[in-house]
């Protein structure tokens, strides 16, 4: 890991992932996780204030970024989850937990960063119980094809400054892919954001 993914890196993509429009978007999706709750790359801890703690039983949190893993314990101390929640310093793609212990995973601007998506979502398949939930607001391609016109351009300069952060990754046909269903889906560009990096999709989807 070179000095700017291990330094500066991580204090950029927190401050890009606590905006004013996407906390509203993690608003609309982390207080509806319930029981036992992995939440895939955690990063600084910036869904921790949204969790409902008479609804969540345990939290994983899942950050293969030490640097974010030390930030999200220090976010954790003014959280109503403080006691709730154990750190798991590993990648999506080999989720230390047991088959079918999961009631909830959440998944909010990650699913751009994981360098293997398709082993992320069968691991996140692999833990939830049957009847579980994944609950997710991830930006993504957008769907006029002049803004992911620029998308297709300006990613191969982004993803090094940003964390491995893909542009062009369509939210909803991962999903698909990945074996699951969609029970709720929506989409919009979000507000006062450049809109190559604010088309966002977001709702819940359950295993196929």
């Amino acid at each position: 890991m070179g000095l700017w993914e291990r330094y500066v890196a991580p204090p950029l993509v927190s401050a890009a992932c606590s905006t004013k429009p996407i906390r509203k978007q993690r608003e609309k999706v982390v207080p509806l996780a319930e029981g036992v709750v992995l939440e895939i790359g955690c990063g600084s801890g910036t869904n921790f204030p949204y969790y409902t703690p008479e609804k969540v039983t345990r939290l994983h949190a899942l950050e293969p970024s030490p640097g974010m893993i030390a930030r999200a314990r220090k976010a954790l101390n003014a959280s109503p989850m403080a006691g709730k929640v154990d750190f798991m310093e590993a990648g999506a793609e080999a989720v230390p937990l047991d088959e079918a212990s999961v009631d909830t995973v959440m998944i909010t601007f990650v699913l751009c960063t994981i360098p293997d998506w398709e082993a992320a979502l069968s691991e996140a398949r692999r833990v939830l119980k049957p009847g579980g939930k994944v609950l997710f607001s991830e930006h993504g391609l957008a769907p006029d094809e002049g803004v992911a016109k620029w998308q297709r351009r300006i990613e191969p300069v982004w993803k090094p400054l940003a964390g491995g952060c893909h542009l062009t990754r369509n939210t909803a046909a991962l999903l698909g892919a990945g074996g699951f269903e969609m029970d709720r889906v929506e989409s919009m560009y979000l507000p006062s954001t450049p809109k190559f990096a604010g088309f966002v999709t977001w709702g819940s989807a359950k295993a196929a």
